[in-house]
C-alpha cells in the first residue's frame, strides 16, 4: 500500500526545507522568497521501524525491505488562492492527488525569515489555508451538483444519491466547515472519495519550531495543539533545522548522540510518519525468510486475505491460511522454528483481522 502526504502551508513556513531534510535530499529548492518551489517535489523515504531490524537480525535474509512513505511538497498558498493569486489553483490540484495533508504552520519567531503576513500567528495562517481549500472546494461542489441534478431528473439512481452527499457536503462548507466535518456513513464512503475534496483529506498539523524549543514545544504549538485536539486532529512538533542538521549525519550514534543533546529521543521523521499511520489508521505487519525480511502496511481492521493481497493478487485470490506468530513471540523466541516449537505458531483463517507487528506466512493455492 503506497501512502503519499503532501505537505502544505504558506509561504516561508519550512516546507522545502523540512522535505528536504525528510526525504535526506537537495531535491527542493529553498529561499527566503514565496514561491520557491515551482513543481511538487517528491520524495520517498523508508519507514523507521525497529522490529524490521530486529526480524531481519533473527532471520538474516539476503535482503531487508521497508516501507515506504512519500511526501510531495506543495508550493506555499497564499490568500486568494482558490480564485488564483499567488501560483493558485496549479497547486490546489496537487493537493487532491495526496492521502493525507502534512500542514506544516510556522511557529518560530526568527526575524530574519519573513512572514507574509508581518508576523507570527499559526491559528490565522491555519484558518488562511483551510478557507482556501474550503471555497475550492465550494467551487468544485456547486459545478458538480449542476451537473448531478440534470443527471437525477433523468431517474439516474446513482446521481440522486450523489446529489444527497453533495448537498449535505455543501451545506458544511457554506457554514465554514471542512468536508472532513460530515458525517459519512460506511456505504457513502466510497462516493464520498470520489468527489476529490481538498478538505476531506485527513489532516496533521507539523509545528516548525526553533531548535530551541524541539524538545517541549512553545506557546505557538500549545495553541496549534488546542485547535487539533478541538478538530478531532493531530499535531506533532517538528525542527526543520534539526532535521537538517540530522540528514547530514550517517553515523547511527551520532544521531543518536546528537538528538540526545537536544533532549530529542527520535528524530522528527519518526514522530511525523507515526502520525501519518495513526491518522491514516494503518499498521504494519512483516514477512520474513531466507530471501528478505520486509515490512508491509495494510489499514487497521484488515483481513488476513487483504493483507495477503499487499504482497500479491494471487494470494488474496488464492488464500487458504496466515501462519502467524505476534512480534514479541517471535523476537523472544529467536524466529520461526522455535516460536513453531512453543506452539506460538497459530494457523488463521480468512477472517482473522492482522495485528500491528504480525509476523505471517501465507499460504494459497491458485
Amino acid at each position: 500500500m503506497g501512502i503519499r502526504c503532501g505537505i502544505v502551508g504558506l509561504p516561508n513556513v519550512g516546507k522545502s526545507t523540512l522535505f528536504n531534510a525528510l526525504t535526506a535530499t537537495g531535491a527542493a529548492q529553498t529561499g527566503n522568497f514565496p514561491f520557491c518551489t515551482v513543481d511538487p517535489n517528491i520524495g520517498r523515504v523508508a519507514v523507521p521501524d525497529s522490529r524490521l531490524e530486529a526480524i531481519a537480525g533473527i532471520a538474516q535474509p539476503a535482503k531487508v525491505i521497508a516501507n515506504q512513505i512519500e511526501f510531495v511538497d506543495i508550493a506555499g498558498l497564499v490568500r486568494g488562492a482558490s480564485q488564483g493569486e499567488g501560483l493558485g489553483n496549479q497547486f490546489l490540484a496537487n493537493i487532491r492527488e495526496v492521502d493525507a495533508v502534512l500542514h506544516l504552520v510556522r511557529c518560530f519567531e526568527e526575524g530574519e525569515v519573513a512572514h507574509v503576513d508581518g508576523s507570527v500567528d499559526p491559528i490565522r495562517d491555519i484558518e488562511t489555508i483551510e478557507t482556501e481549500l474550503m471555497l475550492a472546494d465550494l467551487e468544485s461542489l456547486e459545478k458538480r451538483q449542476q451537473s448531478t441534478e440534470k443527471r437525477a431528473k433523468t431517474g439516474d439512481k446513482e446521481a440522486k444519491l450523489d446529489l444527497v452527499l453533495i448537498e449535505r457536503t455543501l451545506a458544511a462548507l457554506r457554514d465554514g466547515k471542512p468536508a472532513r466535518s460530515v458525517e459519512i456513513a460506511d456505504d457513502e464512503a466510497k462516493r464520498f472519495r470520489m468527489l476529490q475534496l481538498l478538505t476531506s483529506k485527513p489532516l496533521l498539523y507539523v509545528c516548525n519550531v526553533d531548535e530551541a524549543d524541539a524538545a517541549d514545544g512553545n506557546r505557538h504549538t500549545q495553541a496549534v495543539a488546542e485547535r487539533a485536539a478541538a478538530e478531532g486532529a493531530q499535531s506533532v512538533v517538528v525542527s526543520a533545522k534539526i532535521e537538517s542538521e540530522l540528514a547530514e549525519i550517517d553515523d547511527a550514534d551520532e544521531r543518536a548522540m546528537f538528538l540526545a543533546e537536544l533532549g530529542l529521543e527520535e528524530a522528527g521523521l519518526d514522530r511525523v510518519i507515526r502520525a501519518a499511520y495513526r491518522l491514516l489508521g494503518l499498521i504494519t505487519f512483516f514477512t520474513a525468510g531466507p530471501k528478505e525480511a520486509r515490512a508491509w502496511t495494510v489499514r487497521d481492521g484488515a483481513k488476513a486475505p487483504e493483507a495477503a493481497g499487499e504482497i500479491h493478487t494471487d494470494f488474496e485470490r488464492g488464500f487458504i491460511c496466515a501462519e502467524t506468530i505476534a512480534y514479541d513471540d517471535y523476537v523472544a523466541l529467536n524466529g520461526e522454528q522455535a516460536a513453531k516449537q512453543a506452539g506460538k505458531m497459530r494457523q488463521e483463517g480468512r477472517e482473522y483481522l492482522v495485528r500491528d507487528g504480525d509476523v505471517l506466512l501465507f499460504r494459497f493455492n491458485v
